[in-house]
């Protein structure tokens, strides 16, 4: 998984040093643009749907939340019953989320800043990565769903930008131009294209696609693994 190494080093390095602030701001309430105020519409919306796929009480559930950011969907998780594991490739998003969390939760949140499955350990009853694999290409992403397989009993839910025109268009521009600050390419998929890899890898289990949410400038799918821990 050398190409899944290269971009989780660029991923880390945007987010812990470049886009921090940036990110702080989206995820909070303060006041933002237009268009960021479109893209947190959406990831309310996706983390909402993300949610909606697992039991309302999830009291002696634990979870993972891979690649939890600043530590919105860890925390609605934790308000639900479940001792959640966050883990985040950026130390600084995780410094933001331990910060916001409610004092009672304290408790039931264990933050891990690294590689969402090198940093952890265990056995999970599900985990939910919201917009933390969009970087990677399709063998990359079924490395991960096969590596992640035995640890999780149940549903591993992520997302996935979905491969239209417009974002097809907007990755080809974006790898004609130097990176510089940006942030890393997205890299759109389709549910097919992802399954063909997991079966070339010899991962098994079963691939689903839950819906797609667009809000301006944010358009992702919400997809649903099942593998089975062994």
């Amino acid at each position: 998984m050398a190409d899944y190494a290269a971009t989780r080093d660029r991923v880390e390095h945007y987010f812990d040093r470049s886009a921090t602030k940036v990110w702080e701001r989206l995820t909070s309430d303060a006041p933002v643009s237009g268009v960021r105020a479109t893209v947190r519409a959406g990831r309310d919306r996706m983390r909402n749907l993300m949610l909606a796929q697992l039991p309302e009480d999830l009291r002696g559930a634990r979870i993972l939340d891979a690649g939890c950011g600043t530590g919105a969907m860890s925390v609605e998780l934790a308000q639900r019953g479940a001792e959640v594991v966050a883990v985040d490739i950026s130390p600084a998003l995780v410094g933001i989320a331990r910060k916001r969390m409610p004092a009672e939760l304290g408790g039931h949140i264990t933050w891990v800043a690294g590689d969402m499955l090198e940093a952890t350990s265990g056995i999970f009853d599900h985990a939910l990565a919201m917009d933390s694999m969009i970087y990677y290409a399709a063998p990359d992403i079924a490395a991960i769903l096969g590596k992640a397989a035995p640890r999780i009993n149940g549903k591993f839910i992520f997302t996935l930008p979905p491969r239209t025109p417009a974002l097809m268009a907007m990755w080809r521009m974006g790898k004609l131009f130097p990176r510089a600050d940006r942030s890393p390419t997205m890299i759109p998929q389709t549910t097919e294209g992802v399954a063909n890899a997991l079966r070339t890898a010899g991962v098994k289990g079963r691939l689903s696609e839950v819906d797609r949410v667009k809000s301006g400038f944010y358009i992702s799918n919400a997809l649903v693994f099942e593998g089975g821990a062994a």
